[in-house]
């Protein structure tokens, strides 16, 4: 067991959800995973960590993951709302269902999963959320156009929740990435858009490792509660926009 507070992350089987389940384990928190390979998170072997499958678009779902492992180790204080998928495309000829997938996991998961801790944030006047958007949340990129406001959503609500939850001192951190090496390109269909994709991170000299996410997230994390990174908005150095 640990002293130290209960952490939650969606999207955790993978990449930056992953990454940032390794750095807060190896600091001694008691972890909530939960995603829809529940294998994967499984295979961690994380210690003091619950691993439940769960998909975010299902609100009954992660509230039901976030009160059995409250029960274990106590209130949830960081929720990282991670879960998050990346169709990318030409827009003229992308199937609208993956407008609808990209919608309800990145736009209405985010919001089912801050709904499953917020109000116990509040009651206990401490917790943080961190929110996982994009620089594609902050400016628009080629064949981005509804994943770019899927983040958009996010960096709006996220400042929106701030104003709403800072007087009860609950932090709402956004995290921003450029090019990350993850799995995001996995869930690309569009051959060109991924071809092209890829061009450019080789310009770029590859992405950025998610353990360098991870690492800045839990610096971000153990500041007093009174001190807030508002955002964290990382590139690789030759990203130039």
């Amino acid at each position: 067991m640990t002293d130290k507070p209960l952490v939650a992350i969606t999207g955790a089987s993978s990449g930056i959800g992953e990454a940032t389940a390794r750095a807060f384990a190896e600091d001694g928190y008691p972890l909530l995973l939960m995603a829809r390979r529940l294998e994967r998170m499984e295979a961690l072997k994380l210690p003091n960590a619950i691993c439940r499958r769960v998909d975010v678009c299902d609100r009954a779902a992660i509230a039901a993951a976030v009160a059995e492992a409250e029960a274990q180790f106590g209130p949830v204080d960081m929720m990282f709302a991670n879960a998050g998928i990346a169709r990318l495309a030409d827009i003229g000829r992308q199937d609208p269902a993956e407008w609808d997938e990209m919608i309800d996991i990145n736009t209405k998961g985010v919001m089912n999963t801050v709904h499953a801790v917020m109000s116990g944030m509040i009651a206990r006047r401490s917790g943080t959320l961190v929110m996982m958007s994009s620089i594609a949340g902050r400016k628009v990129y080629p064949d981005h156009t509804v994943y770019c406001g899927t983040k958009f959503f996010v960096h709006a609500v996220s400042e929106s929740l701030r104003a709403y939850l800072s007087p009860y001192d609950v932090r709402v951190l956004v995290v921003s990435p450029g090019v990350i090496e993850t799995e995001v390109l996995n869930s690309v269909t569009d051959k060109q858009t991924l071809a092209d994709y890829k061009a450019n991170k080789v310009k770029m000299g590859g992405g950025i490792g998610a353990d360098i996410v991870a690492q800045l997230i839990l610096d971000a994390y153990r500041l007093p509660q009174k001190a807030l990174v508002q955002e964290i908005c990382l590139t690789p150095t030759r990203q130039a926009y």
